[in-house]
């Protein structure tokens, strides 16, 4: 299976000296040194650029980190009511707010929450641009550059046939009536050049309309704390388009914010063997790290082996699918034996689901400098449910 899967590196980092028995099983332990080192380098990208740099709740909403965010970033983004209603009570600052589709229900609370709201279709703008301009929101239109630097087609909004953004072959003086700024999500976990290309392909069928506008977003996708990321490229990027085009740029970076900043601490419950090794884990692919069945990719382990006992670790569900991937370890695995997967505070964290009646991972909050931890919310019966009726 882990043949077929894309490995996440990930990077222990102080996790190395945790104590993975001073945690609940399974819980997500989220470091609050390391989101605070990720928060300067895009404060700083923030400061040299000029950019207005937004956290993307959808990757990392972990809002008991709301005070350390406003430090460093300008505010969030969102991806609906909840999101924005999140942005507004808990983080402050600028809140942008996209949806592939607004509701009418929804939107004069979105619009009472956001200070920008970007729209997919000319059609969606149109219907609600004049209670948006009543509101006193700016209005913006998501657009597909179709210019494709994905990796993976389903995470790929350039692909073709997507259903985000208005193809920008499709851009008139009419479907940009209105709108304030351009948004542009094209990217996911990529670096510097990507975008850079993205602009190259995009610009000249832009150009009729940057004098209207007042803002670029440039959205998400961009690992900027990542070790190897071009960051000084970007910032003359996204300085050059200020100066040359008068324009406020944005940038809506998630996992960059919590980027080798939590792991997902398990316990090994069971060892049966059925052709090869077999690991029962409390932590479960499907309810508590959806990402490894969706995209699919194998998270890192914590300290594997290069060579030793192999186990297929999979989670408690009756789900035959649930099934995190192949590890190896030194030494031969024992019941109750603690493990840990790394990078997993961003999007495992607000993928999480009940399913089969598999309980919550609990959530930590740990300083690596002092050593200090706090158990911040710890699930139960409750939790599953009160989401039924």
């Amino acid at each position: 299976m882990a043949d077929m899967m894309t490995t996440q590196a990930g990077d222990a980092g102080a996790f190395r000296d945790f104590d993975l028995s001073r945690v609940p099983s399974p819980c997500f332990v989220v470091d609050e040194v390391a989101v605070a080192r990720n928060l300067a380098i895009l404060g700083d990208v923030a400061d040299r650029s000029g950019a207005h740099v937004l956290a993307a709740l959808k990757a990392f909403s972990m809002f008991s980190l709301a005070p350390l965010v406003r430090q460093y970033l300008a505010g969030t983004c969102a991806s609906g009511i909840y999101e924005a209603r999140l942005a507004r009570e808990e983080y402050g600052g600028e809140v942008a707010t996209f949806c592939a589709a607004y509701k009418e229900q929804d939107i004069d609370g979105i619009l009472s929450l956001s200070d920008h709201v970007i729209f997919n279709s000319p059609a969606q703008k149109d219907r609600f641009l004049a209670r948006a301009q009543a509101a006193g929101v700016q209005v913006g239109l998501r657009i597909n550059p179709e210019h494709s630097e994905g990796e993976v087609a389903k995470y790929d909004p350039c692909a073709p046939c997507s259903r985000l953004g208005t193809p920008v072959s499709q851009l008139t003086p009419e479907a940009l009536s209105g709108v304030d700024g351009l948004h542009m999500h094209t990217l996911c976990e990529q670096g510097f050049e990507p975008l850079r290309r993205t602009w190259q392909a995009v610009a000249p069928k832009l150009a009729p309309y940057l004098p209207g506008l007042k803002w670029l977003n440039f959205g998400g996708g961009h690992h900027i704390t990542r070790a190897d990321y071009d960051r000084d490229a970007l910032v003359a990027f996204l300085r050059g388009i200020r100066d040359t085009h008068g324009l406020e740029v944005y940038l809506e970076p998630g996992e960059a914010v919590a980027l080798d900043a939590g792991i997902l601490v398990g316990e090994i419950l069971d060892l049966p063997r059925n052709g090869m090794d077999l690991a029962i884990t409390d932590i479960s692919a499907t309810c508590h790290m959806p990402d490894v069945i969706e995209a699919p990719y194998r998270p890192a382990l914590m300290g594997e082996a290069e060579a030793g006992h192999r186990y297929r670790l999979g989670g408690p569900s009756c789900l035959a699918g649930d099934v995190i991937g192949d590890y190896t370890w030194a030494a031969p695995l024992e019941i109750g034996q603690r493990f840990a997967f790394l990078d997993q505070a961003h999007y495992s964290m607000v993928k999480t689901n009940t399913f089969n009646g598999v309980p919550l991972p609990a959530i930590a909050l740990w300083n690596s400098t002092t050593g200090a931890l706090r158990i911040l919310r710890q699930f139960d019966y409750s939790d599953f449910k009160e989401r039924l009726s």
